[in-house]
């Protein structure tokens, strides 16, 4: 995504940002988004020599920070994290205050693949119990998700319907939130992106089910992908950077060129 952008720039006067830069995370803090957001704003700061300021806009799924980025000035001095599905999926539910053609689009940063995870006591001991208690009890084992429409709301119902489970949705402003109410035990399950559980995995605290990328991810390689159990979904969030539609070519070229130096150091 990068490439054109420094293309077109090529021979215009490079942009210096002269004040801070707020970057817009439409989810909780805590969560996966937000998390990569503070990492790559902590070394922008180093390369464009101004202050790089994470603002939480959670809510809605994400459309109210989506929202917010679409709506502010494209002048480089806002940016945000915006995700899939649910930068897409949002308008096409419900008359939502965005769409995709109001961003310009800087990098992708994070794929990271869906997961369904447990506490580490959880008697739910693998997928083929998960199905079979959802079986016996239709429509009351929760699970929750970062909202309606996002890839963890989006599996469950690929699920459900390749199956014929029903499952009881319980969406949440965060990741973050999801996680501490399956730690809390109010919810017995967890839909939230695999690297958003691997430290509490780590520390035998929660585990996973089932991941859902393509293939296996290798931090993750002990676990089944649900194209190994049978079930041909495949789901999960990109994460990256973009800004409102509109900025001066030469603007979005530094910002790339600010993320690409980021990623490889």
């Amino acid at each position: 995504i990068a490439a054109p952008a420094l293309a077109r720039a090529q021979g215009a006067a490079e942009w210096r940002p002269d004040r801070q830069i707020t970057m817009i995370v439409a989810f909780a803090a805590g969560g996966g988004t937000d998390t990569a957001a503070r990492t790559i704003a902590r070394f922008m700061e180093k390369d464009l020599g101004q202050p790089v300021v994470v603002l939480n806009r959670p809510g809605a799924g994400g459309e109210i920070g989506f929202s917010e980025l679409a709506r502010a000035r494209p002048d480089g001095y806002t940016i945000g994290f915006i995700n899939t599905p649910t930068i897409v999926t949002i308008p096409i539910e419900r008359q939502a205050r965005f769409k995709l053609d109001d961003f310009s689009l800087i990098a992708n940063i994070v794929d990271d693949p869906g997961g369904l995870w447990v506490l580490h006591g959880s008697p739910i001991r693998d997928f083929a119990s998960l199905l079979a208690a959802a079986r016996e009890r239709p429509g009351t084992i929760g699970y929750g998700t970062t909202g309606i429409g996002s890839d963890d709301h989006l599996a469950m119902l690929a699920i459900e319907r390749a199956t014929g489970t029903r499952f009881l949705h319980i969406p949440f402003a965060g990741s973050a939130q999801v996680k501490q109410n399956l730690l809390s035990r109010a919810i017995p399950l967890a839909v939230m992106n695999m690297a958003e559980g691997i430290a509490e995995w780590r520390q035998d605290v929660m585990r996973p089910l089932a991941q859902m990328g393509e293939t296996r991810w290798e931090p993750a390689a002990a676990v089944p992908t649900l194209k190994d159990l049978g079930l041909n979904i495949v789901e999960g969030s990109m994460r990256g950077i973009a800004a409102p539609a509109g900025m001066a070519p030469e603007v979005l070229a530094r910002l790339a060129l600010s993320v690409r130096r980021t990623v490889e150091d």
